[in-house]
């Protein structure tokens, strides 16, 4: 999604609506957890404010992510509110204000690593699977451990302390 900065000069008094599909299949590299990522989205508004353009978009799309529990797929999907704020002077952009302000590289607007970055920051921390019972389960073992039920817990011997148990054996 690029636009030319004379491009959006010429929208400067009524502004402009966008509605386009996006693809940032990119997201894996960024983020391992990321399995995959739908075409995303992307409808907005642009309006100007002195030499400000401010991008008021809806992000919407699904993504793969693996289940905290089973690491088996969880579909999610998301859509996301932004607003963002880009300077078509490169004069009148300061660092020192309150405001996120993004400066344009050069003389072309790319909103696709802003419309990356907002999604990048809605994945959660964890995601569970709503059929816990689905063909991701949960291993039961692995390589030096494995699930154990409490009547098998009280029937085992602690491998540490079976030599132990061999010497009190012996004083009987």
């Amino acid at each position: 999604m690029k636009w030319h900065v004379s491009e959006l000069n010429k929208y400067r008094k009524e502004g402009f609506t966008f509605n386009k599909t996006v693809d940032v299949s990119d997201l894996k590299e960024f983020n391992a957890e990321v399995r995959e990522v739908s075409p995303v989205h992307v409808t907005g508004e642009v309006h100007f404010a002195g030499a400000k353009a401010i991008f008021t978009m809806q992000i919407k799309g699904e993504l793969i992510l693996p289940c905290a529990r089973s690491l088996a797929d969880v579909n999610y999907p998301f859509e996301i509110e932004a607003r963002e704020i880009f300077s078509l002077n490169s004069e009148s952009y300061s660092e020192d204000t309150d405001e996120d302000i993004h400066e344009i590289d050069g003389e072309v607007l790319d909103l696709t690593p802003i419309i990356r970055e907002n999604i990048l920051l809605e994945i959660p921390m964890q995601v569970f699977s709503d059929n816990p019972n689905s063909e991701g389960k949960a291993p039961m073992s692995g390589k030096g451990w494995e699930v154990i039920t409490e009547e098998q817990k009280e029937e085992r011997i602690d491998p540490r302390l079976e030599k132990l148990q061999q010497f009190f054996n012996k004083n009987e």
